[in-house]
């Protein structure tokens, strides 16, 4: 019997362990510029609210400013009719109110143009909670650029456009005496101006686009003829005139422009691709 080894105990044996589970590998925390602001529906709405409320109290300021300097005003935007209109004569009114409703019109046009920083820097805070921090940085150019290219479109409508479609349009009636009231040829000419105004915010919006990821160059080049196709369309609205010539003079310039953003978008894209290490 004493030969014989006790057989050990099973409870002087350690318990194996259970194999532990390896850690889950920690998420890397989110880029500052990959977070989006989160904004509820109703949030939305009060935004839009509040800066519709502001765009109008800058609207409103800047044409009151304007009206001190209306029938000056009114003077400049009438010069490109009056080489038109037989010697001595001016232009006719029907109510006894049209004068005022003119001026009134007409300071809402040029508070419009001057307040356009204002009102562009208003859109911008409307959707810069939707768009990541990196793309935030384009406000100064966004606003900048669309202040020049609203400024330029008006300015090519008031010395280009404008002219050749007056010239046009009384030339085809020079066999009769025109009695142009004062009220169809301010709405006539704002239809020209404002059209033209927001057609040269195109390279503007291609861009942004293109910034967001919404559309891409080749995109827009791939889709190039239906665009031609739309801004002829949106040309022979904005167009007074049922010719060729002035449909052209509305509707080229805006394809250039249309190439312009294209050019714009594809640069920017290729400036953010990495270098070769």
């Amino acid at each position: 019997s004493g030969g014989v080894m006790p057989e050990p105990s099973g409870s002087s044996l350690p318990a194996p362990s259970p194999a532990a589970s390896p850690p889950a590998p920690r998420q890397p925390p989110a880029a500052a510029g990959d977070e989006l602001a989160s904004m509820g529906l109703l949030d939305h709405l009060d935004e839009l609210r509040r800066r519709i409320v502001y765009s109008l109290v800058a609207l409103v300021a800047a044409s009151l400013l304007c009206w001190t300097f209306v029938q000056e005003i009114y003077s400049f935007l009438e010069a490109p009719i009056r080489p038109h209109l037989p010697e001595g004569s001016k232009l006719s009114y029907l109510g006894p109110a049209d004068p005022l409703m003119l001026y009134i019109k007409v300071a809402l046009l040029a508070g419009l143009f001057l307040a356009a920083p204002v009102l562009l820097y208003q859109a911008w805070r409307f959707i810069s909670p939707g768009l990541y921090p990196r793309e935030r940085r384009w406000a100064v150019p966004f606003i900048l650029l669309g202040t020049v290219f609203f400024l330029a479109g008006g300015a090519f409508a008031y010395y280009i456009a404008f002219p050749l479609a007056v010239k046009f349009l009384l030339g085809v009636g020079d066999l009769f005496q025109p009695v142009i009231t004062i009220e169809r040829y301010f709405r006539f000419l704002m239809t020209v101006i404002l059209g033209l105004g927001v057609m040269f915010e195109l390279p503007i919006l291609i861009f942004l686009l293109s910034q967001v990821g919404l559309v891409t160059p080749r995109f827009l080049m791939r889709h190039f003829r239906w665009a031609v196709l739309i801004i002829f369309l949106v040309s022979a609205i904005i167009t007074p005139t049922p010719d060729v010539i002035n449909l052209c003079v509305f509707a080229v310039p805006t394809i250039g422009l249309y190439l312009l953003g294209v050019g714009a978008a594809a640069l920017a894209r290729r400036g953010k691709k990495p270098k070769p290490s």
